[in-house]
């Protein structure tokens, strides 16, 4: 998946100078800046929501076992794009707080499945509910073609994966 902040895009052809468009860039830099601390924050809360202790990084882990179910640490870890050792030491952190259990991994008898427990699922979902509802109350005022317009831009944004054109 390519990040919206990387390096790649696409050709933006000679309809738009740099005088017109640098001007632009920074306010999308700006919004996205803000936008950036308030997931952060948001990330943060909805942690706290499932665990008092929760970090990000075990949020997140909880939000991929909510999605995908039981998976080994490995893929987590390429998933996270965090070392063996961090993710290791994540997974012993979130059951040691029943927040999720492993098991031996049948097709792969030296790998372990790890799954999320009912009760984080369940706070998982709730937390998920509420920024949902967030969200909605956020937008609940826009029209339904500015929302849509909204989602097409963001997807449009996200699948940017030209390759790098030389200035």
């Amino acid at each position: 998946m390519t990040s919206p902040f990387s390096e790649s895009r696409p050709d933006p052809g000679s309809a738009t100078d740099h005088a017109t468009l640098d001007p632009l860039i920074e306010d999308v830099e700006k919004e996205f800046s803000i936008m950036v601390v308030k997931a952060r924050q948001a990330i943060r809360r909805r942690a706290a929501a499932i665990h008092p202790e929760l970090q990000p990084l075990g949020y997140k882990v909880l939000s991929i076992l909510a999605r995908e179910h039981a998976q080994q640490q490995i893929i987590l870890a390429e998933e996270l794009q965090v070392d063996k050792a961090t993710m290791s030491r994540m997974i012993k952190w979130l059951e040691a707080k029943e927040l999720v259990t492993r098991v031996p991994d049948p097709s792969d008898g030296r790998a372990m499945l790890v799954s999320i427990t009912e009760p984080a699922r369940a706070g998982y979902l709730a937390s998920s509910a509420a920024s949902r509802q967030l969200l909605r109350n956020r937008l609940v005022s826009w029209d339904p073609e500015e929302i849509k317009r909204f989602a097409d831009l963001l997807s449009k944004l996200n699948a940017n994966d030209a390759p790098p054109r030389e200035s």
